[in-house]
Order: structure tokens, then C-alpha cells, then sequence
């Protein structure tokens, strides 16, 4: 599985900004997806899970009920929504795949190449 995300950018604090990953593959609707973040001298963290159905989700307790994160199986795709951004939330997303549903890192089998979110205040 190879996987590309988009749709990073710069925002000002109490913005949206939606991110894509876009996966190559046949096995894609077999994987659970996650996003992982990276803020600058920090080490990366698990942010949000979902489920190969799409109907389980996890997400960590500081972006629960302002992040939701999607999968459109057809596509190939899966998608987080941020609303409400905060300049804590600045930092290299990642998107990943793994076999079960998890926060840990060492689980996920493939990774993306990141794609950079900035929050102003």
C-alpha cells in the first residue's frame, strides 16, 4: 500500500483545514487508517483511527470534538477534518495503515510522506 497525503497548509487559529490520503492498492478496505502528527522537537503522536468498515473511530483526547476522520473505500481515500485549529496542532501529518485498530506507531505497516500543517494565533 502506498499512501500520498494533501492538503496541508497555513491557517490562522480557529480555522478548518482538510486533509486527504489518497492510497494505491487493492488491499486498502482491509486496513485500519490513522493519522500521526510530528510538531517541530516533538515526537510523533497518534491523533485519529478508523476502522476498515469506517465504523469505529479513535481519537486522542486533544482533538476529540473538533477533528473527524472519514474513509471513502471506493476511493481509496481517507480524510481528516480539522475545525477549530489551534496553534498547538501545527506539525508534519502523517497518514498510516495498519491491521488493527491501534494508537500505537510500531503497528502501522505503511506510512506516508507527510504533509506539513501550520496554525497561527
Amino acid at each position: 500500500v502506498q499512501l500520498v497525503e494533501s492538503g496541508g497548509g497555513l491557517v490562522q487559529a480557529g480555522g478548518s483545514l482538510r486533509l486527504s490520503c489518497a492510497a494505491s492498492g487493492r488491499t486498502f478496505r482491509t486496513y485500519v487508517m490513522g493519522w500521526f502528527r510530528q510538531a517541530p522537537g516533538k515526537e510523533r503522536e497518534f491523533v485519529a483511527a478508523i476502522s476498515w468498515s469506517g465504523g469505529s473511530t479513535r481519537y486522542v483526547d486533544s482533538v476529540k470534538g473538533r477533528f473527524t476522520i472519514s474513509r471513502d473505500n471506493a476511493k481509496n481515500t481517507v480524510v481528516l477534518q480539522m475545525n477549530s485549529l489551534k496553534p498547538e496542532d501545527t506539525g508534519v501529518y502523517y497518514c498510516a495503515a495498519a491491521q488493527y485498530m491501534t494508537a500505537s506507531q510500531r503497528s502501522y505497516d505503511y506510512w506516508g510522506q507527510g504533509t506539513q500543517v501550520t496554525v497561527s494565533s
